[in-house]
């Protein structure tokens, strides 16, 4: 079931939206050589904990996870891309961090992601980055009514090519609102004019993410971090974004 939210509601979504995107700033700028990703993960928890807000991740238990998550951020190194789960690691100079929230504000779900590298830049992981953040623009610029849900995985995927990077096409984005999971599923690779017809009031998490240079994943013994399967890098971009009459809203942005 697709639950079309009002203007109202959006509008409590946009404030749980500006939490996270204030969070996953200080992320981003708190991210250097020798910080440990634990410490990451505990700055967040008092983040949340002073805002009142509700951790979207913490004791979550789907079916592709072994066990419930006991963290409140997914961060994911270098290879690693999705489901990232917090441990013992102090980040590198290069490492390429991605870092993926969502929360819950008086009963409404805002989720994003961001990648930022840690130190000293490698063109290629830089290259990457930007195919990610340019497919979630094109994303966001095809989620418009009138269009279809397979407009929206025709652009992601149309970046993709541009810059040669394999489309993984087991997870993608979602609708959310009063949880974190809703229908319908956003594949980063469809074809365009096919699929659910956008309406203003459809709110979803579109995050597109890439390989390098493979489309297949495999799993951490944690049960839950999602790496390429061939050892390349990645990157991950992910925005809320409401679709209005007068356009997307993108309920994450700064």
């Amino acid at each position: 079931m697709i639950e079309l939210k009002t203007p109202a509601e959006i509008e409590r979504m946009r404030v749980t939206g500006r939490f996270v995107a204030e969070a996953l700033t200080e992320v981003c700028r708190l991210a250097a050589v020798g910080v440990n990703l634990m410490d990451l993960e505990h700055h967040v928890r008092g983040m949340i904990k002073r805002r009142g807000a509700e951790s979207c991740y913490w004791d979550y238990a789907p079916s592709f996870g072994d066990g419930p998550f006991r963290n409140v951020i997914c961060l994911s190194v270098n290879d690693a891309v999705l489901h990232g789960l917090p441990h013992d690691y102090a980040l590198r100079d290069g490492d390429v961090l991605k870092a993926d929230l969502a929360v819950s504000i008086d009963g409404w779900v805002a989720d994003s992601a961001r990648t930022v590298i840690v130190g000293t830049p490698d063109a290629e992981d830089q290259r990457i980055v930007r195919a990610t953040e340019e497919a979630l623009d094109a994303a966001i610029a095809a989620a418009v009514p009138g269009n279809r849900l397979g407009d929206i995985s025709a652009a992601i995927f149309a970046v993709a090519q541009a810059y040669g990077y394999p489309v993984n096409n087991e997870f993608g984005g979602h609708g959310l609102g009063r949880t974190m999971h809703e229908e319908p599923h956003v594949s980063n690779r469809g074809r365009g004019g096919r699929g659910l017809q956008l309406r203003p009031g459809l709110t979803l998490a579109l995050e597109p993410w890439f390989a390098r240079t493979t489309d297949r994943i495999v799993y951490d013994r944690d049960g839950w971090t999602i790496r390429s399967a061939d050892g390349s890098r990645t990157a991950h971009s992910e925005h809320t974004v409401a679709i209005t009459d007068d356009g997307p809203m993108i309920l994450t942005a700064n």
